[in-house]
């Protein structure tokens, strides 16, 4: 990503050739010297936009315009790649974000010639020109940039990894400020349309699959991590099946990864999916497959955060999979509840500042769990559950379940953000149409998952026949279907815990 063949680089458009110099003492020249040469990289960078941003036709002329030429978008590629550092990236970036946008001074004088035109009496093709006039000001100088630079070859590849430095410099705060965000909606507006279902294919990973696409697989999964080639193999083997998202324009690419189990039942444990050993050349026996588990989907392109890609992935597996078993009837999502541990410490810690008796836990259970840790419930249990220390206590396990299990019913069905499911993974699912089925104890039991979610998985049962009228109920209602396991621990939070 870094080298985007030929063209300009940093270095050659600063054009710092200078003659040698003598040795200087380290001190405060050194930080002059610095201060030149960012400086100096600052105008590189400003001479690069100005030759590259191409400028925006008169709208008379918007179709006749020839398109800027191909190296000058190339010199774009050519000096970004070029850029080691984020903060340089970044730098970059805020230039062509707060310097080549919308042309205000446009978009308000086309506004009030709308505004005008609807005043009075007038032909219904005016006002519409208007209103296409206005359309036109309203588009940012570097979606320009953006759109010929996908017509290249790579083009496509390089803006999607360039959101992706965006994304990071966004959440490093090297660039803030509403012209960024606004650039990043652009661009993750143009990407949606490049990587709509229809540019993509759906292709299964084996283990017969090259070995690139073996590690890439291995390397993007982020629910739960490959330990090594024999773990990779048992994830693509039998009873087992994996498949991603290609992009036409880049065969073999990975984009989006789904990991599926086909198995009796609902798994309630991801230990039996990942550690369960089974011989990965094992003969699968068709009448042993009733269920599909989606259990892992990692998106292995950051920068198509937010581009609808999971959704449709699910979608089309369910289908390949109708067409290998017929009699496949169950549909489950095996779900880690990101999050959660988080949110139940920021419980813990308020609680714990104010005096009496716990609003979490019942008296029985503040006894149980006082005399195992020795300590003030909320305090002790914030410390043992950052370290995830808890589980070595049997006692301690069995004397959290139940209030756990309430507490994470009311976090993943409760807690709401703007009307929605706050737990990202929950109104991903919800999204989609599932039921939140069943929440699972001790469900993953590895560090990331006790450190994580308590331990705690939960299972969103697609029922196919509902998922549509599920999906409009929750986007238009924001009401979530949820079975009566949910439904049972939600009324037990609520007649033990205040909040």
């Amino acid at each position: 990503m870094r080298v985007l063949g030929t063209g300009l680089s940093a270095g050659r458009l600063l054009g710092l050739w200078l003659p040698p110099r003598p040795p200087r003492p380290p001190g405060p020249r050194l930080s002059n010297g610095r201060a030149a040469a960012a400086g100096a990289l600052k105008r590189a960078m400003d001479e690069l936009l100005h030759r590259s941003v191409p400028a925006m036709p008169a709208y008379e002329l918007r179709e006749k315009t020839p398109a800027p030429a191909e190296n000058q978008c190339a010199d774009f590629m050519s000096f970004y790649g070029s850029l080691a550092e984020a903060s340089e990236r970044a730098e970059l970036l805020s230039r062509l974000a707060r310097g080549f946008g919308v042309d205000h001074s446009q978009v308000a004088e086309q506004s009030a010639g709308v505004l005008q035109l609807r005043q009075q009496p007038r032909e219904a093709a005016v006002l519409l020109q208007a209103e296409d006039r206005l359309r036109y000001a309203l588009v940012p100088r570097y979606r320009s940039l953006f759109h010929h630079i996908s017509k290249l070859d790579g083009g496509v590849r390089f803006l999607v990894q360039l959101r992706a430095d965006l994304l990071e410099a966004q959440a490093l705060k090297l660039v803030e400020g509403p012209h960024v965000r606004e650039m990043n909606g652009v661009l993750k507006s143009m990407l949606s349309e490049w990587f709509a279902s229809g540019f993509l294919n759906l292709e299964r990973v084996t283990w017969h699959s090259p070995c690139e696409v073996l590690q890439k697989i291995s390397k993007s999964e982020a629910v739960h991590p490959v330990k090594n080639w024999m773990d990779m193999k048992r994830r693509v083997g039998s009873y087992r099946r994996c498949y991603f998202f290609s992009h036409c324009s880049t065969p073999g690419e990975p984009l989006i990864v789904l990991h599926v189990a086909l198995t009796s039942e609902i798994s309630s444990t991801i230990q039996t999916i990942l550690v369960k050993e089974c011989p990965p050349a094992e003969a699968e026996e068709q009448s042993r497959i009733t269920t599909a588990i989606f259990y892992s989907l990692s998106l292995a392109q950051q920068g198509l955060q937010g581009v609808e890609l999971g959704t449709f992935l699910i979608k089309r597996v369910v289908k390949e999979l109708q067409k290998e078993f017929p009699h496949l009837g169950v549909f489950s999502s095996l779900s880690p509840i990101p999050g959660f541990t988080k949110w139940l410490q920021g419980l813990l810690k308020s609680k714990a500042k104010e005096h009496g008796r716990s609003e979490l836990f019942t008296d029985a259970e503040c006894r149980e769990i006082a005399e195992v840790t020795g300590g003030p419930v909320n305090e002790t249990l914030r410390a043992l559950l950052s370290s995830g220390e808890w589980v070595q206590s049997e006692r301690l396990v069995r004397a959290l379940q139940a209030p756990l299990m309430r507490l994470c019913a009311w976090y993943l069905y409760g807690e709401k953000h703007r009307g929605y499911a706050l737990n990202p993974v929950a109104n991903f699912h919800l999204q989609n149409g599932a039921v939140m089925w069943r929440i699972n104890w001790m469900g993953d039991v590895s560090l990331k998952g006790i450190t994580g979610s308590c331990g705690l998985m939960v299972n969103y049962r697609y029922f196919l026949e509902d998922t549509a009228a599920n999906r409009v109920a929750y986007l238009g209602s924001q009401n979530i279907k949820a079975s009566e396991q949910v439904l049972s621990l939600v009324a037990q939070f609520q007649k033990n815990s205040k909040l």
